[in-house]
């Protein structure tokens, strides 16, 4: 994969673990393709609409994501892999998970299509 490409893919992903981006609904209309679908780390199911109006809270993410991999599946479309580790101020426990994204250029701009996090013990 193209480094610049790579790099673009990294600051995207990252930025849904930043709560300034995370929250910003203009940000993840931008990111999020209109067909994307999230399976979370709590085995819940999230839409496009359900992700754009998710409230606004706290939390914090290591970053750089730990272990994160771009793989290129094709000329437009990659698969990034890597763990989370989130804190969230009502419970001090670190909260890990295996996590997966799939990317796709869609008229010349990188937007998610599909996330999957599956939990760590």
């Amino acid at each position: 994969m193209d480094p610049e490409d790579a790099a673009r893919l990294t600051a995207l992903e990252e930025s849904l673990w930043r709560p300034a981006t995370r929250f910003d609904r203009a940000h993840l209309e931008r990111v999020l393709a209109d067909d994307f679908d999230e399976f979370g780390r709590s085995g819940r199911h999230w839409s496009r609409a359900a992700s754009i109006a998710a409230e606004a809270a706290p939390f914090e993410t290591v970053l750089p994501l730990p272990g994160l991999r771009v793989r290129e599946l094709g000329p437009d479309a990659a698969l990034l892999t890597y763990r989370s580790e989130t804190v969230y101020p009502d419970d001090d426990a670190v909260h890990a998970a295996n996590r997966s994204s799939v990317w796709q250029r869609i008229d010349g701009e990188w937007r998610l299509r599909f996330h999957q996090g599956t939990p760590v013990r």
